[in-house]
């Protein structure tokens, strides 16, 4: 958690086009178009691969519930393309400009929650030309970061009822499994949350940051109610547990401040500045370094290895937003980021993941922490140089 803001709203979002490229006035008929059926629990795509270009998604809403219709990258997590507010017995068009890859197709009914018929969808053939000019490309990633960003916050709210619901009914064993994994979707895009004023501090600040005067909440007010410090570390004072009245009124703050956020990136007119989205990215690996690395993040849970992780799919996220725009102006740039990012990637995957957990903090060896350190300091360096080139 920093207190710099480095995502600033604008005006209203741009008319949908995503980012990967393709030939202009490519536009799909009617007898090219990919059917999509979307009911209460399944996301029926009718094929399951395409050629590179103009896509055409024609979603059918069959269920009884408002959903979206997502193409996700190959990380699961970057947005290509959606259409929301799809209603009953509506169908709605998605076009998309799609490059050779891997990618994955997802509805959501209800529109919370991870989704559902999470499926891989393929393109094959040609790259292809980025269409539109500098201004579109650049619309077009503020557009597709504005839902992820969406997508992120809607899952957090979801994830922390979740995570609430056991905390409160003092089932702390679940509480603490589900704690790091459910800090994913914040930590994945904290830079939105410190663009909020006051919400990030009362949403994440660690103890070691509250004024004395301040009080201090959110989610590490939690975490050390779950992983309660001996004595010796907690200032020589032993830890008195939160009564279960207390319990409720941190659970009711967290709740209503992570409502705020949701409500704040859901907001009619809210964007992002095509140098916020690099800059959300260099700040979360300074997020890393300057919490994570060093164990100061989560100093009761030692959940940091979570939190490294997902500040680094949100940097990688954010970049790939602007990664196309980028390769026109340094191309050696981009060459250096891709390689660095799949290094650390590399590095952090030998302790573990999300899904199957990773290695406490305080079982890092000083030699493990330093390679750690190294590899971030080795992706900053270049990534520091993302905003000024896309730009310039």
């Amino acid at each position: 958690m920093k207190a710099t803001a480095v995502l600033t709203t604008i005006g209203a979002a741009a008319t949908l086009l995503a980012l990967t490229g393709c030939v202009p006035n490519a536009s799909p008929s009617d007898s090219d178009a990919i059917a999509v059926d979307s009911s209460a629990d399944s996301c029926t795509v009718s094929t399951n691969t395409a050629s590179s270009g103009t896509l055409r998604f024609e979603v059918t809403n069959s269920g009884d519930q408002v959903t979206e219709f997502y193409l996700l990258a190959d990380d699961g997590l970057r947005i290509v393309g959606e259409v929301e507010n799809v209603g009953p017995g509506i169908s709605r068009d998605l076009v998309v400009q799609a490059q050779p890859g891997d990618y994955f197709t997802v509805c959501k009914p209800g529109m919370i929650g991870d989704g559902i018929g999470n499926a891989a969808f393929a393109v094959t053939g040609d790259k292809v030309k980025l269409a539109g000019d500098e201004q579109e490309q650049v619309d077009a990633a503020a557009t597709n970061y504005v839902a992820y960003i969406k997508d992120q916050v809607a899952q957090l709210v979801t994830g922390t009822d979740t995570f609430l619901a056991a905390y409160l009914a003092g089932d702390d064993e679940t509480a603490r499994a589900t704690y790091a994994t459910t800090r994913a979707n914040y930590e994945r895009i904290e830079p939105v949350a410190e663009s909020f004023g006051d919400l990030d501090p009362e949403i994440d600040f660690r103890e070691a940051d509250v004024a004395p005067d301040d009080e201090w909440t959110g989610w590490h007010r939690i975490e050390k109610d779950l992983f309660p410090p001996a004595a010796a570390d907690n200032g020589g004072v032993e830890y008195v547990a939160l009564t279960p009245e207390e319990r409720g009124y941190y659970a009711d703050k967290l709740k209503e401040n992570t409502q705020q956020l949701y409500d704040a990136v859901h907001a009619s007119d809210y964007t992002v500045t095509i140098d916020a989205i690099s800059n959300g990215a260099i700040g979360l690996l300074e997020e890393v370094a300057s919490g994570k690395i060093t164990g100061e993040e989560e100093i009761w849970s030692h959940t940091d290895l979570w939190d490294f992780q997902a500040n680094l799919e949100g940097a990688r996220v954010a970049y790939e937003g602007v990664r196309d725009i980028v390769e026109t102006k340094d191309p050696e740039l981009v060459k250096t980021l891709d390689t660095r990012f799949g290094d650390l990637e590399q590095q952090l995957a030998a302790y573990g993941s999300l899904d199957t957990g990773f290695v406490y903090y305080d079982e890092l060896t000083p030699a493990q922490v330093k390679e750690l350190a190294d590899g971030v300091n080795s992706l900053s360096e270049p990534l520091s140089e993302l905003t000024a080139t896309l730009v310039g």
